[in-house]
């Protein structure tokens, strides 16, 4: 073949290559870049007026208007959202550092839980209907609880403040632990060959007429769990006096001292005139409580029925 004529088939190949190569090349298809779905924070909760209480996120600024809310608070873990408490809100000792806005009694201290510029107010039964809505009216959104009387109402309480908080693995541990130690009580009590009468007193300053806790109250929730009975049962409202001539007739075995807290004693009571009519002065059986393990609807309610238990039946936890 004549060289030339090879040179040229040879070059037209190459020279096609070439041009390929430069030539524009279709454009990949685009891929879509896949988008994350935005996570719905808000928090749906009905509370115990039946109000439908949103919130758009999990408080980070929460104020708190009664002890029993509190203690949940930390108890859950969430007690570094707490910014405003009220003077009764002592414990744990670690919330002394906390602002307080004083009291409930007496003017209502909207404007100054308003300042403390909370995303959610924690409001227990003490407060009214008409407060809520005073809160509402400033912007504030506030979720009311009312006080628990069993223990299950305790523990539904501590889900729902866990549920507007994010805490649930917290509060699902803590029940899990509260339940534990009543079912405890309970299997030990039931072995009990006596169901003892007793009184819880609140505040004998009258002692001819001591004010103490009936029925539909935690106090009587806890006698009972604890395995005795309550000697103001019969009462008429949660809390009320009891007439010495009806402290007499009841004959308590136990007397359970509230008000150890503010300095009465079991010799003080034995002193009283009357009161030595009663199977329990006789006996000698009267003892001091914490007065918040029994009057705070919190945790330290199982704390109280520990302590009751032990003392009316001391046979079973020896």
């Amino acid at each position: 073949m004549n060289m030339k004529i090879a040179r040229i088939f040879v070059t037209i190949p190459i020279a096609a290559l070439l041009l390929a190569a430069c030539s524009p090349q279709p454009a990949p298809a685009n891929t879509p870049v896949p988008t994350a779905e935005p996570i719905d924070t808000t928090i749906t909760l009905v509370d115990d007026m039946g109000r439908t209480v949103t919130l758009a996120a999990p408080p980070q600024r929460i104020v708190s208007t009664a002890a029993s809310l509190t203690e949940i608070l930390y108890a859950i873990g969430a007690g570094d959202l707490l910014v405003g408490r009220d003077d009764f809100s002592v414990y744990p000792e670690t919330v002394a550092s906390v602002p307080s806005f004083g009291t409930l009694w007496g003017d209502f201290p909207a404007e100054a839980i308003l300042g403390m510029q909370p995303d959610l107010v924690l409001a227990a039964e003490i407060l009214s209907a008409e407060q809520v809505q005073a809160l509402e009216d400033l912007g504030l959104a506030v979720y009311w609880q009312a006080n628990p009387i069993t223990f299950e109402d305790l523990y539904a309480n501590i889900q729902e403040i866990a549920t507007l908080t994010g805490r649930a693995t917290e509060a699902e541990a803590l029940v899990a632990d509260l339940e534990s130690r009543v079912n405890s009580v309970l299997e030990t009590v039931s072995a009990a060959e006596t169901t003892p009468i007793v009184f819880y007193e609140l505040d004998a300053t009258d002692p001819s007429n001591p004010w103490t806790a009936g029925s539909g109250t935690f106090v009587d929730h806890i006698i009972t769990f604890a395995g005795g009975v309550n000697a103001a049962a019969a009462l008429e409202g949660a809390f009320s006096q009891l007439s010495l001539e009806a402290l007499i007739a009841v004959n308590p075995d136990f007397i359970i001292l509230g008000d150890a807290d503010f300095g009465v004693t079991a010799e003080q009571v034995t002193a009283r005139g009357g009161w030595d009519q009663t199977a329990a002065v006789l006996n000698g059986d009267i003892y001091p409580i914490n007065s918040n393990w029994m009057s705070v609807p919190g945790p330290r309610l199982v704390d109280g029925l520990e302590a009751v238990a032990r003392i009316i039946h001391p046979e079973l936890f020896d």
